[in-house]
């Protein structure tokens, strides 16, 4: 009993910002949770760096940024999206604009819209909010936007230029992990790092910068060890998988697909899914890939859902736009 109140004493005494992240067990150990990797605080501290940087880039006689924003179809969470993304921008300085219509445009007509977008020049962004109304063909009309206004990344020249190690516009998901794992300082040379699924926009980009060298001339790599696993890997692969993890990276959308016996004691953990479900009492919350009430007891940090990725990901477009204006200005 002596040793219980002792390391229940312990834990009361640990300085405030470990306190938050600490438990005591029913045997009475005292235990040390995860570091919460704050993407909220993280995004608004790169969003006021922005605001200085566009500032500064305004007094010397350019324009501000531009970023059209086009939203097809009335999916509400869709809107809510765009919504905060044209907040985001005129936060930072960014002139934004959300160009909406109907699910009735066809194809041909929102192929014209983003050639008009593509040959105004006071415009340097572009994104089409996705997913389109399933008439549009999604790969086709991200196509059409101009590689260098297409701060989404989702062209075919920006998704190859990055899988070549090249200089060029990385989707923001998929940018927002990395550049957390940079903030954070969290290793990742030699590591091993596990991507929970594959998606060309999310978990293959990410997985592409994990591994690759970071000595090529983008500076985006990260020289971990990478394994991709997807919805075909069974369970028993991707519990081992993720057991071996220094890293795990998951992406899936599958509500708490990543239990706390799959994490390695101490393994960082990034969840960039989200799913709504409704819990037992009738209400609706959003909850990532991980188990997070769990494993936050196992990892050694870990991000929430929500307040993790996603504020990173609306940080990293407006970055996104500052940069494809700062090369359009160098083109003119």
């Amino acid at each position: 009993m002596r040793q219980i109140f002792c390391l229940r004493l312990a834990s009361t005494l640990l300085k405030s910002t470990m306190r938050s992240h600490s438990y005591v067990d029913s045997l009475g150990s005292a235990s040390v949770m995860a570091k919460i990797l704050d993407g909220k605080a993280l995004a608004q501290e790169i969003r006021d760096e922005l605001k200085i940087q566009i500032q500064n880039w305004i007094n010397i006689g350019n324009r501000a940024p531009s970023l059209r924003c086009i939203i097809v179809g009335d999916d509400p969470a869709s809107h809510t999206y765009v919504k905060n993304k044209i907040k985001a921008a005129l936060d930072c300085g960014i002139e934004a604009q959300t160009l909406k219509y109907e699910a009735t445009l066809s194809e041909e007509e929102l192929l014209k819209v983003i050639k008009d977008l593509n040959a105004d020049k006071n415009v340097d962004g572009i994104l089409i909010q996705l997913p389109l109304p399933g008439d549009i063909n999604e790969r086709k009309a991200c196509n059409a936007v101009a590689p260098e206004k297409d701060v989404d990344g989702f062209h075919i020249t920006n998704a190859g230029q990055l899988f070549l190690d090249m200089p060029t516009i990385v989707p923001a998901t998929a940018l927002a992990v990395i550049e957390m794992l940079k903030r954070f300082k969290i290793e990742t040379h030699g590591r091993n790092a596990v991507v929970v699924g594959r998606s060309k926009n999310v978990g293959m980009p990410i997985a592409v910068m994990l591994h690759s060298d970071a000595k090529h001339e983008n500076g985006l790599g990260m020289d971990a060890t990478v394994t991709i696993c997807h919805r075909y890997t069974p369970q028993e692969q991707l519990e081992m998988y993720c057991r071996n993890a220094d890293i795990i990276i998951t992406a899936t959308g599958v509500a708490k697909l990543i239990k706390a016996h799959m994490v390695k004691p101490g393994a960082t953990v990034l969840d960039v899914g989200i799913t709504r479900i409704t819990t037992a009492e009738g209400k609706t919350k959003l909850v990532g890939d991980v188990d997070y009430d769990e494993v936050i007891k196992v990892a050694g940090a870990i991000t929430p859902v929500p307040g993790g990725v996603g504020p990173m990901t609306v940080a990293m477009l407006m970055q996104n736009t500052f940069q494809a204006a700062q090369r359009s200005r160098k083109l003119q």
